[in-house]
């Protein structure tokens, strides 16, 4: 009775151990041992029974053909049979194969349709020689023969009514008749309640334990199966994720495929099949998807244990229908009882309105008795568009897991106009009837729960008190203002001076005189202290109520919680003070630089004779005070008899800019004493700005004029070189190397010459008469030099005009000084 597939792994020595034998390096065959021999004979028995099943399957699919062939052709069992014998050598076919035609053409159902469409998806697609018979080995793949997935659904169909009550049995059907020649391993047949949970009702394929594990799925877990019930759609996943939904079986098939589809009949779905693979699961065709619905269709006959009905019964009042009818009464929202109506098809096509509550406000204004018997899409036919309530409906009917939603849009048609309001809805599944409830929102309400969250947002609490009845009034949220629990006393306009602070006490006393005494409209802010040690600054409002005599009735008003707004204020003010007095420091600031500024440049300088030269200077300052900026000339005549001409620009504006200024024009004026060269003054003045003058950087441009040879030695750091102007030419001095004063500690300048002659013009000036925000620096000079050899007249003349016409748009000083030679 033993196979070689049966030894157990411990039958074999231990490790190290000498094996011996008949020959050298030979395994002799060991006998299996006892447990071994018990386990080939349950695997047997099993097997057997197995097939014994598949067996019994297809004798009562043929036992159905010959039924079929006996109530058609009218003969007896025996010839049925030997008909059905006749059929298959006729035809090629094997006995299931010819059984499963039979019973199609015969049914006309679902199953026979999908076998059908297979047929009809496959035929012409590989032609066979003479003689060749279909696949009957059971292998039913995406490309099997249409006759084997034909006998796979009969069989299992047989499987399905044999065992009709019992769920499990089924399953084992479904997955030895149809499931495992697709490669699954494991099925798992779920029942659906009313509540969306699902119960594990029958299962095949998974190990021993794991079924134990899913006896039961909660409402709201997401799981493979409850997505397909939630979508009613088949659900397709090629391998389960690491953060997918948990499913039966995922400990053992990690990686495997699912699919899950639901299983109703009549419109209402009952439950749901689920099907495992052990590994990747590839995109399935169409057709085998059709299947699987099949499949589920099967099962879904083992889930629905209400007799049978025609339509007649279907439509009539049954027992619980009645008794929710009783229900819907007794509620104090108004409510409509539907039942579903199923067309001949078996297809549910609308919902009857059984019954109306007595409190149902229709929206079209029609009476209950007109509504009552009515369908739903008839009455409502709005309900009928996309995501609508009649989808809704469908949905709660189908699965039974109950629908709330505030505050939903509704559409009904009156007199042809379609008019939506809003309202609360309860949709939820009592056997085979649904209870819609459908709270239209009163207009009274809805203006009372806005002005409740008004009052919430703007902190406002409302009071009364009658000071006849000596009774007080408050709403919730005056006792959230209080800091008192809604079961505390409340406050009493004459106690109130108790939980002010003092200081507010004179403004309360007005206040109280104002409204009690004098009985005209009247408030007060003041500090509240709150029991739990918060001050709040609140404001109160409040009038008097008259009765029709004139007398003073009641006191009602409100408390507004202004603690944000003043505090808000507060530093409002603060701010306020501080930028007043931040504003008063920078003008003083930009005063003195200012003023510091014009003593050392006038803004009207008068013209500079010196030997052999006539110089004339133009300073325009920025537009804005705040931008007082650092630019600066001189002109020195030198013991030598020479002339040192110069401009400059600090970076940065104010009183810091102002100051460098002063600091690197004296101290070049200084330096030019000694006789040195342009360049060697630009050197040292760099060592003055890196070491001397802090956080301090500037261009300059320094040039050493010799009348008796009018030749001129200039050196420029950083700056924009000269430009002569010559009869009716202009050209600016090339630029040569110069590094921006105070970059670095040790810089070297290079210094050019150029003579001059008589009635030549030297333009000297800052970055602030030629620089654009829009503009390349070169295209701003080659202006300037343009300008200069157009512009006619004397020297002062000629400054003016380039001023006027200077495009520069950065606000910044302009210095600009003119060298004529004599």
């Amino acid at each position: 009775m033993s196979t070689p597939d049966t030894q157990r792994y411990d039958d074999r020595p231990p490790a190290g151990a000498a094996v011996t034998g008949p020959a050298r390096g030979a395994v002799p065959h060991q006998a299996p041992s006892p447990l071994g021999r018990l386990v080939a004979t349950v695997e047997r028995l099993r097997r057997e029974v197995r097939e014994a099943h598949a067996a019994a399957d297809g004798r009562a699919l043929i036992e159905l053909a010959k039924g079929i062939l006996i109530g058609q052709i009218g003969c007896t069992p025996a010839a049925a049979a030997h008909q059905l014998d006749e059929l298959c050598r006729e035809s090629g076919l094997s006995p299931l194969e010819l059984a499963a035609d039979i019973v199609n053409q015969a049914a006309r159902d679902h199953v026979s349709e999908v076998a059908a469409e297979f047929v009809e998806r496959t035929a012409g697609a590989a032609p066979t020689g003479a003689g060749a018979r279909p696949d009957t080995t059971g292998s039913a793949g995406p490309d099997a023969e249409p006759a084997t997935v034909a006998v796979r659904l009969r069989t299992a169909e047989s499987g399905v009514l044999a065992a009709a009550d019992d769920t499990q049995a089924v399953a084992e059907s479904l997955l030895t008749n149809a499931l495992a020649p697709l490669g699954a391993v494991a099925v798992a047949v779920w029942t659906a309640a009313s509540d969306g949970s699902l119960a594990l009702a029958g299962h095949a394929g998974f190990p021993p334990g794991e079924a134990a594990r899913w006896r039961h799925v909660p409402p709201g877990v997401s799981t493979v199966a409850g997505l397909a019930l939630r979508e009613r759609r088949l659900v397709d996943l090629a391998r389960l994720e690491p953060g997918g939904p948990p499913s039966i079986g995922r400990l053992h098939w990690p990686e495997g495929g699912r699919m899950a589809v639901p299983a109703g009949t009549g419109g209402r779905i009952h439950g749901v099949l689920e099907i495992c693979w052990p590994g990747p699961l590839a995109p399935q065709p169409p057709r085998i998807e059709r299947q699987i619905e099949a499949l589920a269709e099967l099962c879904a006959r083992t889930m629905d244990t209400s007799p049978p009905r025609d339509h007649a019964a279907a439509e009539a009042v049954l027992p619980d229908v009645a008794e929710l009818i009783d229900l819907a009464e007794g509620l104090h929202d108004p409510a409509v009882v539907l039942t579903p109506v199923i067309d001949a098809e078996g297809r549910l096509g609308d919902f009857r309105i059984r019954h109306a509550g007595s409190r149902f406000v229709d929206p079209a204004g029609r009476p209950r008795g007109d509504l009552n018997g009515a369908l739903l899409l008839e009455a409502y036919p709005m309900a009928a568009g996309e995501s609508g309530l009649f989808d809704i409906i469908e949905r709660v009917h189908a699965t039974g897991e109950p629908f709330r939603a505030r505050r939903m849009s509704l559409t009904a048609l009156v007199d042809q106009i379609p008019l939506t309001s809003v309202a609360d809805i309860s949709v939820s599944r009592h056997g085979a009837a649904v209870l819609l409830i459908w709270r239209v929102e009163d207009e009274t309400a809805r203006l009372a729960d806005l002005l409740q969250h008004a009052q919430r947002l703007g902190r406002i609490g409302g009071f009364e008190e009658n000071l006849l009845t000596d009774e007080v009034t408050w709403n919730a949220q005056l006792y959230a203002l209080h800091g008192l629990p809604a079961t505390a006393p409340p406050v009493r306009l004459r106690e109130l001076p108790d939980y002010a602070h003092p200081d507010d006490s004179a403004a309360l006393g007005r206040f109280l005189r104002a409204v009690v005494g004098y009985r005209r409209p009247a408030s007060v802010d003041l500090r509240l202290r709150r029991a739990d040690g918060i001050t709040r600054h609140i404001r109160v409002v409040a009038e008097p109520v008259l009765d029709a005599d004139g007398r003073l009735h009641a006191v009602r008003g409100a408390y507004q919680d202004v603690s944000a707004q003043h505090w808000t204020e507060v530093a409002l003010a603060a701010t306020r003070d501080q930028l007043a007095h931040t504003a008063a420091e920078s003008a003083e600031r930009n005063r003195l630089a200012l003023q510091l500024q014009h003593a050392i440049m006038p803004p009207t300088p008068q013209a500079i004779e010196a030997p052999g030269l006539r110089v004339a200077v133009r300073y325009r300052p920025a537009e804005t005070e705040s931008l007082v900026g650092g630019d600066w000339y001189d002109t020195v005549v030198l013991p030598s008899g020479l002339v040192m001409l110069s401009v400059g620009d600090v970076a940065g504006h104010g009183i810091e800019a102002a100051t460098g200024m002063v600091v690197l024009r004296n101290a070049l004026r200084g330096l030019a004493v000694t006789g040195a060269g342009p360049a060697q003054l630009l050197s040292w003045l760099n060592t003055v700005t890196h070491h001397l003058a802090k956080h301090v950087t500037a261009t300059a441009v320094c040039g050493i004029f010799d009348p008796r040879t009018r030749v001129m030695r200039w050196a420029r750091a950083g700056h924009l070189p000269p430009v002569l102007v010559r009869g009716d030419d202009a050209e600016a001095f090339p630029l040569i190397e110069g590094l921006l004063l105070g970059a670095l500690p040790d810089v070297t300048y290079a210094e050019r010459e150029v003579r001059l002659e008589p009635d030549d013009t030297l333009l000297m000036y800052t970055d602030g008469l030629v620089e654009r925000r829009d503009s390349s620096v070169q295209d701003s000079l080659g202006h300037l030099v343009q300008a200069a050899a157009s512009c006619a007249g004397d020297l002062d003349r000629r400054l003016d005009r380039l001023l006027v016409e200077s495009r520069s748009d950065t606000d910044d000083d302009t210095c600009l000084i003119g060298i004529q030679v004599g």
